[in-house]
């Protein structure tokens, strides 16, 4: 109830201004509920209490893929959990980060099933420019196109929008109409193209596998399959060719601050709970 009133005690939105405007017709007309002018949760005390950040639209952004190590955009709140009616695959290719167009690198999609869970992380986002560098990065060189979802956080407390319940994300999914889609194959051939493949990103096998460790490290408590089968036949392909794995590796990315709710968590809702078993889950960032 506390949180209830809390909500209730925040002061209308500002009407939106011509920045505003323009960041909302940019978007398909189903986002408009994504986006909440700051009141989706309360705010941090530090700079998020400034009229500057309260007067721009926010919206969260689900990461599956490279985004779970490497976003490359400014955002404020990380939170790790998952959505729903998705299956994670590695049926999209890439000839602009992880591969060129003679040896296309592949890299992770989503792919609809309705018993399908898919474990990641989503990003708080304010303003246009991450959403037009996301644009650029996913859509306009990787193929894919925006969908809305369900997020549910893995780790509940009482800040009001972490208790375990739904949160509204954006999500880029492939587009298999596009040229970049390879769809499925042999896992032995997906780990094999993966080891063979390089783009100016770097080398394919360091997507897969900076994806399987921050699965590891940051939800230790969840098995991917195809994920982990795939690290594991990737390593040993690299282990057969004599490559070492610090030469695929590329540069140590910058630590990533995730489920910063943690300290303050609360039991979690009941369908959380059918998900995660009750032990205490550690973050550690990479």
């Amino acid at each position: 109830m506390a949180n209830n009133n809390n909500m209730q005690q925040h002061l209308p939105a500002p009407p939106p201004s011509a920045a505003m405007a323009e960041f909302y017709n940019n978007l398909p007309q189903h986002f408009e509920n994504l986006f909440l002018n700051g009141d989706f949760a309360d705010t941090d005390d530090d700079d998020r209490e400034n009229q500057n950040y309260r007067s721009q639209p926010t919206c969260w952004v689900f990461g599956y893929g490279s985004l779970c190590w490497y976003p490359g955009f400014e955002y404020d709140k990380c939170i790790t959990g998952y959505i729903r009616g998705y299956n994670r695959r590695f049926w999209q290719g890439n000839t602009t980060h992880r591969g060129t167009a003679d040896k296309p690198g592949r890299v992770a999609t989503l792919v609809e099933d309705k018993e399908g869970i898919t474990w990641g992380c989503a990003y708080r986002i304010c303003g246009q420019t991450a959403l037009d560098y996301l644009k650029q990065r996913e859509c306009t060189l990787g193929g894919y196109t925006t969908v809305d979802t369900k997020f549910y956080p893995r780790v509940a407390s009482y800040d009001a929008a972490f208790g375990g319940e739904a949160l509204p994300v954006l999500v880029y999914v492939a587009n298999k109409d596009s040229e970049h889609w390879l769809g499925e194959d042999r896992l032995e051939n997906v780990a094999k193209q993966i080891v063979e493949c390089e783009g100016p990103s770097g080398h394919n096998a360091e997507y897969l596998l900076r994806l399987a460790t921050f699965m590891h490290e940051e939800i230790p408590e969840i098995w991917d399959e195809h994920l982990f089968q795939l690290e594991s036949l990737v390593l040993g392909e690299l282990r057969k060719r004599n490559i070492p794995l610090w030469s695929v590796m590329g540069r140590n990315r910058d630590r990533i601050r995730r489920d910063s709710h943690e300290e303050i968590r609360r039991p979690p809702s009941f369908e959380f709970t059918s998900r995660v078993p009750e032990r205490k889950l550690r973050c550690l960032n990479i």
